[in-house]
């Protein structure tokens, strides 16, 4: 995998034009010329994130062409809000992201609840271009925020049984009305092996474009596991908990025929109902007809992340 080692001006990674088009449109909205969705929107999305001072990492600096923002933003998969891609933008206004507590336990020697504002001092902030890849064929490149999550791992000291991390989402019927359907079991749950967990590559998340993350994208923290499928990478986070037994995660007990535990990119190993082999990026048309592209094993991840399943059957263990 190649990587581009000379650091990217931040006006080019978030175009100064795009900043300005949304500054007209928010003027626009708050006066009433969009109507009351339009300006629900921008008041939620466009004026509640921060920005954060985080050095692009050249480590993971990607030569590919990055997914705008307003595709991250508004393309989404985030079961709590709806099952349609724009539902989280659409109805991710009610989550209420501060206060926010993220508790830390199970087989730990130092248990720990972390607020929001603890996180974002844990360690210090950088920018990774990763590629993501989703399970339904198609894929994003985003400048995400946050620091790996070994960081936080350290500091409670796990013990020598724990042998897997689960993660754990906020589940609140008021705030999130997908909470109300009965398409997963919630709250939505899911889980790494401890070396995955611990690996430089996994980024316990707090931003991207430069800013904190937006309600839709899984404020305020998440995590991101870019050699793995995307639901891997729970969204608004409020239980990490180390454990000895592989946790029962939500799609896999949903359908373990269509999504195993690891989750891993592999395009060897298709899909049930369709092929895992190739995949859309996507783009601002969102069009069905935009070229594929051939799926990297891994993502394109393998040579960091290979030897981590060294001698395993990766067509039993997908």
């Amino acid at each position: 995998m190649k990587f581009n080692l000379t650091p990217i001006a931040s006006s080019e990674i978030t175009p100064q034009s795009v900043f300005e088009k949304r500054r007209e449109l928010i003027k626009l909205a708050a006066g009433g010329a969009l109507g009351l969705e339009m300006s629900s929107w921008f008041s939620r999305d466009a004026l509640a994130q921060t920005k954060l001072i985080a050095p692009l990492n050249p480590s993971y600096n990607l030569m590919e062409r990055k997914t705008s923002l307003n595709d991250v933003t508004s393309y989404n998969n985030f079961y709590e809000f709806g099952t349609d891609k724009s539902d989280p933008a659409a109805y991710a206004s009610n989550l209420i992201t501060s206060p926010w507590k993220v508790s830390v336990e199970g087989l730990v020697g130092k248990p720990r609840v972390f607020d929001i504002d603890d996180l974002m001092k844990l360690a210090p902030l950088e920018e990774r271009v990763y590629r993501m890849r989703c399970v339904e064929g198609w894929s994003m490149v985003i400048p995400w925020v946050g620091y790996s999550l070994s960081n936080l791992l350290k500091l409670v000291n796990p013990l020598g049984s724990a042998k897997y991390v689960e993660f754990v989402s906020l589940a609140d019927k008021k705030q999130m009305r997908g909470v109300n359907s009965d398409i997963l079991q919630w709250p939505y749950v899911e889980g790494l092996r401890l070396d995955e967990a611990n690996h430089p590559l996994t980024l316990l998340t707090l931003g991207l474009y430069g800013q904190t993350l937006p309600k839709q994208s899984g404020a305020p923290v998440r995590m991101v596991i870019p050699w793995k499928y995307g639901f891997k990478s729970g969204k608004s986070i409020v239980k990490i908990k180390l454990v000895e037994k592989q946790p029962a995660t939500s799609w896999n007990v949903a359908n373990s025929s269509e999504y195993g535990f690891y989750s891993n990119v592999n395009p060897e190993v298709d899909h049930p109902r369709w092929s895992q082999a190739s995949e859309r990026r996507i783009s601002d048309d969102k069009s069905i007809f935009s070229p594929k592209i051939k799926t990297l094993k891994f993502n394109g991840y393998g040579d960091q992340v290979a030897s981590l399943y060294a001698g395993m059957d990766l067509q039993k263990f997908y």
